[in-house]
């Protein structure tokens, strides 16, 4: 009852976040195509790189295998259904969770619920909207991939196996939120249903085990196979998981009380241990979660990584313009050392997306009210905020520290120089640091100074991700892409490493981090 109202309702709220969505990955189908486009002209080169592709076990777990391995479409498909497609996954729990369980977290939906509004009506506008958003990101990847010239029946497979990640996690999503009382932690189960999907499909691909692919909904969309063959029967596959576990949802939340989940929260200790009487303590007891979720991600990546660089050489014989792009990119002579450096600085901006969302937990601990009952009691504004800081900006470093060392054990491994490349690359990695603090900053800055607009953080993510890594290759003028705190990163290993951009990236980020302290100290609490 009145569920296209509430549908109406969540599209404005997701008026910003949404388009930005569809927006990012659409880009992505058109430049994943337009590249391979670009740099791959001949049959012949084309088969050259997905030959090396194809016998190299680290690639294969990272994005799967090339089920078509002498055409351009052949190639996109196995660069994106699998990545992006987790992607499409990540933006669907991150909507059903903000539309259900987030809002009844915070109350909204108790109010809502005092009208004319159906008891099951939120589950079902916060469905439709995540299903509108796949469908138009569907829809868009399909007419980008087929206006680039790649063919239309292949195309559209593609689109379907992006839609059917996305409405597959939809359904974990709306399960998960039924489970607990927290968006957080909702979130966190559907992420880790993800991870655990994408770490099957992965050995599956990688390994003999090829029927572990089948376990996974991430395995599913790439064994669509589009341009190489169309599987369409596959599609029944998430179908019915997605209308399995939609079903569940719905039973579920006509078993639980509005506001509660199926698992009850376990109550606390009546007094706080000795190590969790500070704001820097609770600041770490509420982000170890994630942060632990994070460092496993970069190991993965680190060590993915770290065993490919060995063979990069193969990967792109046949193709000068691919090595280029590669130097260009990575800044160095070596293609290895180049590929291993650009490897590093994906590091550095993914720790940038960990650490803009640590500390925007500021912003969420405050709309979510309970940060007045802290400041009611001993601890201050300044000692509070710091301590989430303190955690976001260390826990950035230790995520650099474990996908550097990730990367040079497998790197090590593979070139029997265990002992040259972990403390090489762990400090490649680490010198991306300065430029993840600088994110940090602008998050406190924009807490502190502009409250309601902290999510623009996100849009700073996205902006030196252009420019800092794509700069090079987009041939853009080095005024803009010093705007980047990446791109006065040095490009290690490999390159020539000085101290003074280090030093003045942090100076950087300390001084957007104090001016957002000062303003927070002085501004009034609001929601």
């Amino acid at each position: 009852m009145n569920t296209a109202i509430l549908v109406s309702l969540w599209l404005r709220r997701d008026r910003i976040m949404l388009p930005l969505w569809v927006y990012g990955l659409t880009a992505l189908a058109a430049s994943t195509a337009y590249g391979f486009k670009s740099l791959y002209t001949t049959p012949g080169s084309i088969h050259s790189f997905a030959a090396g592709v194809a016998g190299n076990a680290a690639t294969l777990a990272m994005y799967g295998p090339i089920f078509d391995q002498n055409t351009l479409g052949g190639l996109v498909a196995w660069r994106s259904v699998t990545i992006a497609g987790a992607l499409v996954a990540v933006m669907s729990i991150l909507l059903v969770t903000r539309h259900t369980r987030a809002e009844e977290e915070a109350g909204r939906l108790e109010l809502i619920g005092a009208g004319v509004v159906g008891r099951r009506a939120p589950l079902t506008a916060g469905l439709l909207v995540a299903v509108i958003a796949n469908v138009t990101v569907a829809v868009l990847a399909t007419a980008v991939l087929a206006a680039v010239g790649l063919p239309f029946a292949g195309s559209v497979a593609f689109g379907l196996a992006w839609l059917a990640s996305g409405l597959a996690f939809t359904a974990v999503a709306a399960v998960a939120a039924q489970l607990t009382e927290s968006a957080r932690t909702a979130n966190g189960i559907a992420v880790a249903v993800l991870g655990a999907a994408y770490l099957l499909r992965a050995v599956g691909d990688a390994g003999s085990a090829h029927w572990l692919t089948w376990l996974s909904p991430i395995g599913w969309a790439s064994q669509v196979r589009p341009y190489a063959g169309d599987r369409w029967w596959v599609l029944l596959v998430p179908a019915a998981f997605t209308a399995l576990l939609a079903v569940a949802a719905y039973t579920l939340t006509g078993r639980r009380d509005l506001g509660a989940g199926l698992v009850p929260p376990r109550p606390g200790p009546a007094r706080a241990a000795p190590g969790l009487r500070s704001p820097l303590a609770l600041a770490w007891r509420l982000q170890r979660g994630t942060l632990c979720g994070w460092g496993a991600g970069f190991v993965v990546y680190g060590a993915a990584i770290g065993g490919i660089a060995d063979g990069i050489s193969t990967l792109v014989k046949g193709s000068s313009s691919t090595e280029k792009v590669v130097i260009e990119m990575g800044g160095g002579h070596n293609i290895v050392d180049a590929f291993l450096a650009l490897g590093m600085g994906i590091l550095g901006v993914l720790a940038a997306s960990y650490v803009v969302a640590a500390a925007l937990r500021l912003r969420g601990e405050e709309t979510g009210q309970r940060l007045e009952p802290l400041l009611a009691a001993r601890a201050g504004r300044i000692r509070w905020a710091a301590g989430h800081l303190v955690i976001a900006a260390s826990g950035a470093a230790a995520l650099l520290a474990a996908g550097g060392l990730a990367a040079g054990l497998a790197h090590g491994l593979r070139t029997h120089d265990v002992a040259g490349q972990v403390p090489r690359l762990t400090g490649g990695a680490l010198v991306q640091a300065p430029a993840v603090w600088v994110l940090a900053g602008i998050a406190a800055a924009l807490f502190g100074l502009l409250p309601r607009f902290t999510g623009a953080a996100w849009g700073a993510v996205g902006l030196f991700l252009l420019l800092g890594q794509l700069g090079p290759v987009l041939n853009l003028s080095q005024w803009v892409m010093d705007v980047s705190p990446f791109t006065h990163v040095p490009k290690v290993p490999g390159g020539a490493v000085s101290a003074a951009p280090l030093i003045w990236l942090a100076v950087t980020a300390a001084a957007l981090a104090a001016m957002g302290l000062a303003a927070f100290r002085r501004r009034d609490l609001s929601l």
